[in-house]
Order: C-alpha cells, then sequence, then structure tokens
C-alpha cells in the first residue's frame, strides 16, 4: 500500500466525510460601486479576473491597481480563500476557481466579476488542498451545472451553495497535495524541456533546410559590395 492508502485507512476508515460549501464557509462579492477613473491611478492591489482564470493559485505578483478610500466598505482577499470567475460565454468556463495561498501583508481586493468563498473554519482545507480540489473533474461537473444563460452565461450563488465537496483529514490532505505538487513541478520541468527541444529543431530544421541559400547570398552581396567599392575607386581616379 501507498502512503496516501496508509493514511486514508488511517484517519478516514469509514470513509471520507463530504459537505455543502454552504455548511463549511459564505460567499462574498468583488468591488462594487467602481467607475473606470477608479481603475486608473489606484493605491491599492485588485486580482483580475484573468488571474482567478488562469492560475489555480492566485499570483501575487500583482501590476494591477484600483483606487479605495479608507470609508469603503469593500470585501478584502484572505489566505485561504476559494476564488471564483462569476461568468463566461460558456458554462464549461463559469466558476473557474483559484485560491490565495501565500500570506500577503497588504490589503487584497477580489474585481467585480468574480466572488469569493471564506472557510468557517480555516483549518478546514489546506489552501495548498483547494486549489487542486475546487479544479477536480468532480468539482467542475458540479460548478458547470451551477451557471445558466443563453448569449452568456452566469454562477448562481444560490446553487454554488449546494455544491458538495469533500473534507479528507488534514494529513490525507497534505499527502495529496504533496504528491500533486510534485507533479506539477515535473510537469513544469518537462514542458520546459519541450519548448528547448522545439526551438532546437526549429534551428536545425532551417539550417539543414536552406542548403546554403544563405551562404550562397551573403557570397552576393559581398560581390556586389566589391563592385560598389570598384566603382566609386574609378570615379575618384577620373577626378
Amino acid at each position: 500500500m501507498s502512503k496516501l492508502d496508509d493514511l486514508i485507512t488511517e484517519h478516514c476508515p469509514d470513509g471520507v466525510e463530504y459537505k455543502a460549501l454552504s455548511k463549511i464557509g459564505e460567499f462574498y462579492g468583488g468591488l462594487t460601486g467602481k467607475s473606470k477613473e477608479d481603475f486608473s491611478d489606484g493605491n491599492a492591489k485588485f486580482i483580475t479576473y484573468m488571474n482567478v482564470f488562469s492560475n489555480i493559485a492566485v499570483n501575487t505578483d500583482i501590476e494591477h491597481f484600483v483606487k479605495v478610500s479608507d470609508s469603503e466598505k469593500q470585501h478584502t482577499v484572505q489566505t485561504g480563500d476559494v476564488l471564483f470567475t462569476g461568468s463566461s460565454e460558456t458554462p464549461d468556463e463559469c466558476g473557474m476557481s483559484s485560491v490565495l495561498v501565500h500570506e500577503v501583508n497588504e490589503p487584497l481586493y477580489l474585481n467585480s466579476f468574480c466572488f469569493g468563498l471564506r472557510l468557517y473554519d480555516s483549518t478546514l482545507l489546506l489552501p495548498g488542498f483547494s486549489k487542486y480540489l475546487f479544479r477536480s473533474n468532480e468539482l467542475r461537473k458540479q460548478i458547470t451545472k451551477t451557471a445558466s444563460g443563453v448569449t452568456r452565461f452566469n454562477v448562481s450563488k444560490k446553487k454554488m451553495e449546494r455544491v458538495i465537496v469533500a473534507i479528507p483529514p488534514l494529513p490525507v490532505q497534505q499527502e495529496i497535495v504533496r504528491i500533486l505538487d510534485k507533479f506539477t513541478t515535473l510537469e513544469a520541468e518537462l514542458e520546459a524541456e519541450l519548448e528547448a527541444r522545439k526551438k532546437q529543431y526549429e534551428y536545425y530544421r532551417n539550417s539543414l533546410l536552406s542548403f546554403g541559400t544563405d551562404r550562397q547570398t551573403d557570397r552576393q552581396t559581398d560581390r556586389q559590395t566589391d563592385r560598389q567599392t570598384a566603382n566609386i575607386r574609378s570615379s575618384d581616379d577620373i577626378g
């Protein structure tokens, strides 16, 4: 048996517990009451729609700012919050999730086209586990069903509250994160290697299939330059 199997046998012999999202946390909205001008000279960072859509873990290297005054009542994103895209052109792209995994030392806001889930008990789900859990096939199938529309689809928060998630014990979560993080790192290394191999292939392909065309062009350019130089010298001699 693997270490994960051993942990499951030890910590959840009767199976993993499942709960509806409404039982483990509450949803909150993104920025409200903002105009276009508020995003031109901002004083606070905010998480964009594409940041949530494209990353299972929020990219905290943020360069997008919004103007927020101290008197405003806006939700800030906290470590462990699960963020969701609220709408898209297709149901399959609705409710894409991203988790704030790292601690941040400044207020961080969420764009108005997304919403967040904050756990009642922050220790219930590890942030590293949540980032994989809410992008899993089983959760994506449930979340997709919460969207409705015609030309543009929107997620229903009421339906999202009924989405069921697995709550394995923390030792099991930790082992799953360790395994998946290892595969993620390996995948990134393989992609980098494939990109390097692709560039190497393209270089040799272009070089081998040129059949000396580049060298021939260089020789023609050299001969043309020599003729131009000779003509200039002849003109100088005549003068």
